[in-house]
């Protein structure tokens, strides 16, 4: 296959910007993406937007990117729109790929953004509820309910307030494990005191707390055994990526950039529940990682798709960065964290870093190549010269509907 590098990449802070519109926050994050890689709007090929809550929140269907990017002075170059759930920004960076690797563009940009936040609660967390099967909700809740059979929840926890639909599923996800491997509420609060501690030298993540594991043991619950700082928030946001081909890298006059090894997009929905080993991320993993030539031995730096703290600790058993079941002691060792074996997460994290669901897979694309450029700071992972992210979307029976995984190198 023809080579394809990242070149420029843009992100705007995550976090709740009322006053500011999909369009300013999408415009933002395309300009530095285009500067970063010395390209005019006028030097693009194609474009790729990626959002999925616009129509939900405003009504804007049909043509969102055309819409948004409007002040880029883009003329006739095609703009695709992409929803595939959270993991929409990670598609359009797949299909960038794709276009490029096809012969259709040397240049093309990937755009991901969202506004998430509303004055109205109740339409925030309507956006999660196309994200399932809506003719078979009932179903759906029993196999949850199935999956956390034998881990009951504390009597104390048994009523919680307003939150999403996922917190549930990641609730029956994190129940099983515990249930069938041992794993412990601990465990999972010391992913997410590490990640909300990478989050302190992240200007751009939408919280910037530190906590200690205690501390986020005690927090507020969201649904048992999920605490708050456990949990994603609701964010605003938008982060790009620029691709081309290596004619591309002569048009711009750029000689080193970062190489996509492997971009695996993967739909899922079709496992048994107990079939954990077939699970689409992981076998979307082992894709990514035959077409890279690379193993997980081979992996510097991780950024995976922790919609709750439980998230990573599944993300890091399906990218074989430790054995299925393994992945709280490996959290516990301190493995994941800067500094440790494999770094995970040094952004923050989606429960830390924030969660715009159209904007989240280019936001990790972004810490990627700014680990692997030696531009990250107090939290860079010194070395990085091999990177992977994972990023999930959707719910069918018991694993995302959607998952797309970046394999980068430098």
């Amino acid at each position: 296959m023809s080579r394809v590098y990242v070149v420029g990449v843009g992100m705007t802070p995550f976090g709740k910007f009322l006053d500011r519109s999909v369009r300013d926050l999408a415009v933002a994050a395309a300009t530095v993406a285009l500067e970063d890689g010395r390209c005019a709007s006028s030097g693009v090929d194609s474009v790729f937007f990626a959002n999925s809550a616009q129509g939900v929140m405003e009504g804007q269907h049909s043509i969102r990117g055309e819409i948004a990017l409007l002040p880029l002075a883009l003329g006739n170059t095609p703009v695709v729109n992409v929803e595939n759930a959270c993991a929409s920004a990670s598609t359009a960076f797949n299909m960038a790929v794709t276009h490029i690797r096809a012969g259709m563009s040397d240049v093309s940009l990937a755009v991901g953004a969202e506004k998430m936040y509303s004055q109205d609660r109740a339409l925030s967390f309507s956006i999660f509820d196309g994200s399932w099967d809506v003719h078979s909700v009932d179903q759906s809740v029993e196999n949850l309910l199935h999956m956390g059979n034998g881990v009951p929840t504390p009597a104390e926890y048994a009523n919680t307030g307003p939150h999403s639909v996922f917190m549930d599923v990641y609730q029956a996800f994190a129940k099983f494990h515990m249930r069938n491997f041992g794993t412990t509420a601990r465990q999972i609060a010391v992913v997410a005191a590490k990640n909300h501690h990478h989050s302190v030298h992240n200007p751009l993540s939408q919280h910037r707390r530190d906590y200690s594991v205690d501390e986020i043991l005690a927090a507020p619950m969201i649904v048992w055994p999920l605490t708050l700082p456990m949990c994603s928030p609701i964010s605003d946001g938008a982060a790009a990526a620029l691709l081309c081909s290596e004619a591309g890298l002569r048009r711009l006059g750029i000689s080193d950039a970062c190489e996509v090894r492997a971009s695996v997009l993967m739909g899922g929905g079709r496992r048994a529940v107990d079939d954990y080993r077939h699970d689409v991320s992981h076998m979307a993993a082992k894709r990514a990682y035959e077409l890279a030539g690379v193993g997980p031995e081979d992996i510097h730096v991780a950024e995976v798709h922790d919609a709750t703290a439980f998230g990573e600790i599944q993300q890091t058993e399906s990218l074989m960065l430790c054995e299925f079941g393994a992945g709280g002691p490996l959290a516990e060792s301190g493995a994941t964290s800067l500094g440790g074996r494999v770094p995970v997460n040094p952004s923050g994290g989606l429960e830390s870093k924030g969660h715009p669901i159209g904007a989240t897979g280019l936001g990790q694309i972004y810490e990627l190549v700014t680990q692997l450029r030696g531009q990250a700071g107090p939290r860079q992972v010194q070395g990085a010269k091999v990177a992977i992210a994972e990023n999930g979307g959707g719910l069918i029976g018991a694993e995302s509907g959607a998952v797309a995984i970046t394999i980068l190198a430098r």
